[in-house]
């Protein structure tokens, strides 16, 4: 009889809903104090549907049902494993991990960014990641200093 006929494990269907991990950066994954909060959640949320995956009767249906949630545990357990928290800046002096940075880019656009840990980034809003380009280049900047990003100039016009 055919294994599509069936409700026996088969290891090609195992195969087909083990999902490989997410890459996880080899840069140290500081985090703000916002950051690791959401990591704790990401973390919660993801054994949650496990779980609830888990009570599913069907096997295959349970493998299907649990591989993002086991692959999402994996990886968000292991960056809440190693999160370095990182306190938020107590001068407003000097760019540095957690400092919200405007600028003014040589385009005439004007742009603020919080600096913030690679999982809280989010550049539609407002975080970039402390290893992008442009927080690279700003840190240890101060307001006034202008940068240069590849082509182009970004003018530090405030630090908060």
């Amino acid at each position: 009889m055919s294994v599509a006929f069936t409700k026996e494990d088969s290891a090609e269907t195992a195969s087909e809903t083990l999902l490989p991990d997410r890459p996880i950066s080899a840069e140290p994954n500081l985090v703000t104090a916002e950051g690791l909060k959401a990591l704790e959640v990401q973390v919660a949320e993801a054994r949650v549907a496990y779980d609830a995956a888990m009570l599913i009767e069907d096997i295959n249906e349970r493998r299907r049902q649990a591989a993002n949630p086991l692959r999402d545990l994996r990886y968000f357990s292991e960056r809440l494993r190693t999160a370095q928290l990182i306190p938020a800046p107590t001068t407003r002096d000097i760019v540095s991990f957690g400092s919200t940075v405007t600028f003014n880019r040589d385009d005439g656009r004007k742009q603020t960014y919080r600096i913030v840990g690679e999982d809280e980034a989010d550049p539609k809003g407002g975080s970039i990641s402390y290893v992008s380009p442009i927080a690279r280049a700003l840190m240890g900047k101060v307001e006034g200093d202008v940068v240069t990003v590849g082509e182009h100039e970004l003018d530090i016009i405030a630090i908060a």
